[in-house]
């Protein structure tokens, strides 16, 4: 079938999407990519319809028996989609707004050598080879428009470049033409044999998971199963409770069916669930999502689901309460709900093979009379006994569950921020008042008192989360890099109870940066003792080993303060070219880290820790590392002057897992360094970057003047 057919058929309302099918969730590079496939005459898969005048519940559609038979669209339609938006400008009429979890209208099409982009305004401004590709498939602009607004401007063209451009606006309108190969189930078929076959179709792949699956099935015979289970989880995100639809789909599987033996999926498919799968959404929806939100809030002190750290724990939860509708549950068994909880993060119970042990912690909520207590048993066998040592805090960073733990049990006591007085517990309304975790020991301090990256135990001392305190943004700002004898000493004057709340060590002694590591050990000790007292018994893992921290090891702890990943200087991987505008975010992450604690770049480095090497910058620059090296030093001298570049930075080409990037070390400066970009309207502006948690952070206004005043 034809690409242009298909569209003209969805326009006719002869092609329909059925409601069980998810939202489009194609991001913008798959619309470049299958474009580029079209444009090159590769393979763009295929398309599985339904041809039927039974049809079930339609996306956007009422079908009236006078149709006859209408396709649905079981597979492919994330493809069709895409292309109906780029081909027709609009959102196809099976889909609403809100459908479009990413809008990839807007693609650019470079007519001179059919390269694609979104647009860039410092790329395309002056370029007129730049054409919205959707004004070619409409003929909104043609060739010949085009040769006439070049001479117009003057640039007369060769008949060799007037015919490669006419070639080229040929081959992307010849994307209508094309075959979008179609593969019809009978009209014999019913709406079950339908479904399951959407669903062996997308099973063998990688494209939907097993909960989209399920919740496919669950809309055949239920339409309007996927706009309810939203409506509530947009109630409950108001409310700082970020849950997904893949999350009720379980929640819907432990309550229906935990004690099963079956792990099948499948089961939901059958229409005899349909009217208890809905009997068990009002109740999950009408009473006990709210009830297990507010119950973690009153008695964890969970205020975000942000702080938790694996979200199915709350599934065990919400079918005992679930399972117990009507019934006074004893105190001690709600008590041990939150201890269990609490065991569950920080031991990440659910953090590999979820499913499985889901399956075998439901079946013991439905079997036994105390499933709490045989729960935390098995997280003591399974999982590490629950004692917790001094030992288990070394070198742990806030990433690791411990700090989870400190932060509800410090939240038990209504700790309060430093500075301000506000408590930790509860929303922050303002920006200024949103939660932060504070070194107490600045880390430009410890760095000059020689804990640095050298000495890979050194460092991670000086990031342990037994170093960090909860602050408002407000009080982070103004505390700036004081030493904690100073700072700790201020706020005992004014109130002692504070740092006794957030388990600081009130010997003074221990306060000065030479007795550093006694502080933790003592803040360790105490740590140990409360949080034992608060849940009872955890284990202590292996101790680290002092030596030099290499490379892949500080890429494997991931970007932080100190440490930020690019993954080209100037080659956008999106576009598959060149791109200046990259340049000008390197620098402002080097003037992030100048006016910080100073820190470490790697380019050549993804986001998520994947080494890419250098290769497509080198060949940017039509050379070697040298040339990059010599390139990157110039964007920073232009930027903030020769002096900078050559006292304040250090570049290097290390490998890691035998690939080349570039590793560039900005040490701390001593006054602010401005960074000059320019706005939309080419108009030059200082601005000013400072690091904060793993990202580069532009400060302004009272911000800016109290961060310049106490920092330098």
């Amino acid at each position: 079938m034809q690409i242009k057919d298909i569209l003209y058929e969805i326009d006719a309302k002869q092609i329909f999407v059925p409601a069980f099918q998810r939202e489009y969730v194609w991001r913008r590079d798959d619309a470049k990519s299958l474009i580029d496939s079209l444009i090159r005459g590769y393979p763009t898969g295929t398309m599985l319809t339904w041809k039927t005048s039974n049809p079930p519940e339609l996306k956007r559609h009422k079908y009236d028996e006078a149709q006859g038979d209408v396709k649905l669209i079981l597979d492919g339609q994330q493809r069709i989609t895409t292309l109906y938006m780029l081909i027709r400008g609009e959102i196809p009429p099976y889909y609403e707004k809100p459908e479009i979890e990413h809008d990839v209208r807007g693609l650019y099409v470079n007519v001179h050598d059919l390269s694609l982009s979104y647009y860039q305004q410092v790329q395309m401004r002056d370029d007129p080879y730049w054409i919205e590709i959707t004004d070619i498939f409409t003929k909104k602009i043609r060739e010949s428009t085009l040769f006439r607004k070049l001479r117009a401007q003057g640039i007369e063209l060769g008949i060799e470049a007037e015919d490669r451009i006419t070639d080229n606006f040929h081959k992307i309108e010849r994307i209508l033409d094309q075959e979008f190969p179609e593969q019809i189930v009978p009209g014999s078929a019913t709406i079950r044999d339908a479904i399951d076959i959407f669903y062996k179709v997308n099973a063998s792949g990688i494209t939907l998971t097993d909960a989209e699956l399920a919740l496919a099935q669950i809309s055949g015979y239920w339409p309007q199963a996927r706009e309810t289970f939203k409506k509530k989880l947009a109630q409950l995100n108001a409310s700082g409770v970020i849950l997904k639809l893949d999350f009720v789909v379980y929640a819907l599987l432990g309550c229906l069916y935990h004690a099963s033996q079956s792990k099948d999926l499948q089961r939901l498919h059958d229409a005899s669930n349909s009217e208890k799968i809905r009997q068990v959404w009002k109740a999950l929806s009408d009473n006990i999502l709210d009830y297990v939100t507010n119950f973690l809030r009153d008695r964890a002190y969970v205020d975000h689901t942000d702080e938790i750290n694996s979200i199915y724990a709350l599934i065990p939860i919400i079918v005992f309460f679930y399972d117990n509708q009507g019934r006074i549950i004893p105190e001690d068994q709600l008590k041990r709900i939150v201890k269990w909880f609490y065991y569950s993060q920080i031991r990440s119970r659910y953090v590999g093979q979820m499913q499985q042990k889901l399956h075998s912690d439901l079946q013991k909520i439905q079997e036994s009379p105390r499933p709490f207590e045989e729960l935390l048993a098995v997280i003591a066998e399974e999982e590490r006994d629950l004692k917790i040592v001094p030992s288990e805090f070394v070198g742990r960073r806030i990433t690791h569950p411990l700090f989870g733990l400190m932060r509800w049990y410090f939240k038990s006591l209504d700790a309060k921020c430093f500075t301000t007085g506000v408590s930790i517990r509860g929303y922050k309304i303002g920006k200024k008042y949103q939660l932060e975790y504070d070194h107490i020991f600045p880390s430009a301090r410890l760095r000059d008192a020689g804990y640095t990256r050298e000495n890979r135990l050194k460092h991670s001392l000086a990031q342990e989360l037994t170093n960090r305190v909860i602050l408002t943004q407000v009080a982070n700002r103004r505390k700036s890099a004081c030493s904690a004898k100073e700072y700790l000493t201020e706020v005992r004057e004014r109130s002692p109870e504070m740092l006794e709340k957030q388990s600081i060590p009130l010997d003074e002694y221990l306060w000065k940066i030479d007795h550093y590591e006694s502080f933790l050990q003592a803040r360790r000790e105490l740590l140990t003792k409360q949080l034992n007292r608060f849940l009872e018994e955890i284990t202590a893992p292996e101790e680290e080993v002092a030596g030099a921290m290499t490379l892949a090891e500080l890429v494997a702890n991931g970007e932080s303060e100190e440490l930020e990943f690019k993954s080209s200087l100037r080659w956008d991987y999106q576009k598959g070219g060149t791109n200046k505008t990259l340049e000008t975010v390197v620098a402002k992450t080097v003037a992030a880290f100048a006016n910080s604690d100073g820190g470490t770049l790697l380019v050549g480095i993804s986001d998520d820790g994947t080494p890419r090497g250098l290769e497509n910058d080198y060949a940017s620059l039509s050379g070697d590392k040298d040339k990059f090296e010599r390139h990157l030093r110039g964007i920073i001298s232009s930027q903030y002057g020769n002096t900078f570049a050559a006292s304040n930075i250090k570049v290097s080409f290390p490998v890691i897992d035998d690939v080349e990037i570039c590793q560039t070390d900005v040490t701390r400066l001593k006054k602010p360094l401005w960074t000059v970009v320019r706005d939309k309207y080419g108009q030059t502006q200082k601005k000013f970057y400072i690091r904060s948690g793993n990202s580069s952070q532009e400060l302004t206004g009272d911000d800016l003047t109290d961060y310049i005043r106490q920092r330098f």
